[in-house]
Formats: structure tokens, C-alpha cells, sequence
């Protein structure tokens, strides 16, 4: 039944065929048999089968209903399937904390990841598998070209680790891109006390990146204002700036 399955463009769907992989991605989980673990977008259950092998429950939240036929036909009775779009799940549904696992498609990958962000009070960790190059802007340290508003937001509130490169061949159909897996634990103590006002001033200062901070930040920060110095570009800033520069922003309120 499953060969039948036509993977659709709308939703980003590319399948994981590879068993290497998917052992790989299974032993990076380490799933114990009472984790309380939600799969999104588990297709045609490439890693679903196998974690339903190991737990005692797994959700998994699915918009393809076609798809969602194919899992029932497995018919595991420790199998929960939601159907609906992972974007507008309330994670208070699944009985957190959870662990969070997903071939997340690359359309909207950036979307998710923002949303779990606004939940993570609710999440032990997350493993994903992504396009290898959002796993980078993710991962990347201040001062490299590829540091931006995305490696920020991650790291002002998880530890970011890319745990290996899975080639194109290892999906059907093929994606054009490598993806890799990435391993993501809530910080312990996070140092954002206002995840708006943070956001916000991320968002301004990434907004034209060759622009230096005074040009990108003149609408919320002038220079008497901080001690952190404008006349650099945000690349070059490393997180704790970050949050010192939406501090002194929110001191101006």
C-alpha cells in the first residue's frame, strides 16, 4: 500500500527510506519504553514503526490523511494519530513534557521550530531532521556569514547540536539538498526575560545585514542608550549581546 503513496509537493514531503539512517535517528532518540514522545509529519512511518517497537504510547500529529490511512493499516494499538497541521497543535493536548521527533518538512521547518520555541516550557528535547543548511544557520557562532536571526533565536534558548549529515539518496523521491539531524535540549537557565521585546530586536538588527546596528536599531535604540557598541554589524554580536541590547530596549519603556 505504502509504494502507492505519491509524495506531495504542497506539503514538502520527501521519505526516508534509508534503514542506516533510520537506526541512526532512532539511537540518537535513545526512546525509553515510558517517554512521552510526539512525532511530526511521520509520512509513511519510516521512524514511527520502529519507535512504536520501543514506547509504550507514541502521538503523532499528520495532515495528510492518505497518509494517515497507511498508519492506521499498520494497526498499532499504542499508536495516537492527530490529524491536522503541526503548526496549530496546543502541546497541553499530548500531556507534557514531551519529546519532540520529526522529518520536519522544509517548507515550513522555520515556522515549527518558532512555535515549539513559544512551548518549550513543555519540551524535554527535540530531535529533528532538517534541510543541512538550516541545521547550520541554527549552529553558527557569531562573526560567520551564515549567523543570523534564526542561530539566535535557537540559541538564546536551546543547546543546538548538529548530530550528522543524511545524503539525498536516503529519500524517495530525492531532495535536491543534504538534510541533517540536529539535537535540541531546552537551556536550563534561559537569560530572556521578554520574548517579544527579544524578538524583536533580533528581527530589526538581522533585518539588513550590511548595515551597521545604529542604521538597523535607530527606530528602538540610540547609542546613548547602551553601552553595547552600534557602530558594528549584527553578525558580530554573540547571544548574552543580544539580550543586553532588548534589555536596555525595554529599559526605554
Amino acid at each position: 500500500m505504502s509504494a502507492k503513496h505519491k509524495a506531495r509537493k504542497r506539503f514538502g514531503q520527501n521519505f526516508l527510506t534509508d534503514q542506516k539512517i533510520i537506526d541512526q535517528i532512532i539511537a540518537t532518540i535513545a526512546p525509553k519504553h515510558d517517554d512521552n514522545i510526539l512525532e511530526i509529519g511521520p509520512g509513511q512511518g519510516a521512524m514511527t514503526l520502529p519507535l512504536l517497537e520501543r514506547v509504550d504510547k507514541l502521538s503523532v500529529i499528520e495532515i495528510d490523511r492518505d497518509l494517515i490511512e497507511i498508519l492506521e493499516s499498520h494497526n498499532k494499538s499504542n499508536l495516537v494519530i492527530h490529524q491536522g497541521d503541526a503548526l496549530n497543535f496546543d502541546l497541553d493536548q499530548f500531556n507534557p513534557p514531551i519529546r519532540v521527533v520529526g522529518n520536519l518538512p522544509y517548507n515550513i521547518s522555520s515556522p515549527i521550530l518558532f512555535h515549539l520555541l513559544e512551548n518549550r516550557d513543555k519540551v524535554i528535547d527535540m530531535t529533528f531532521m532538517l534541510q543541512k543548511e538550516v541545521v547550520e544557520r541554527m549552529s553558527a557562532t557569531h562573526g560567520s556569514k551564515i549567523y543570523g536571526r534564526l542561530s539566535v533565536m535557537m540559541q538564546a534558548f536551546f543547546e543546538v547540536e548538529l548530530i550528522f549529515v543524511v545524503p539525498p539518496e536516503s529519500f524517495d523521491p530525492a531532495p535536491k539538498v543534504d538534510s541533517a539531524i540536529v539535537y535540541l535540549t531546552p537551556l536550563k537557565v534561559c537569560k530572556v526575560d521578554n520574548i517579544e521585546i527579544f524578538e524583536q530586536v533580533v528581527k530589526a538588527a538581522f533585518a539588513h545585514r550590511r548595515k551597521t546596528l545604529r542604521n538597523c536599531l535607530k527606530s528602538l535604540l540610540t547609542q546613548d542608550q547602551t553601552q553595547v557598541d552600534l557602530s558594528q554589524r549584527a553578525e558580530m554580536l554573540d547571544i548574552d549581546t543580544f539580550i543586553t541590547l532588548a534589555k536596555d530596549y525595554e529599559k526605554q519603556h
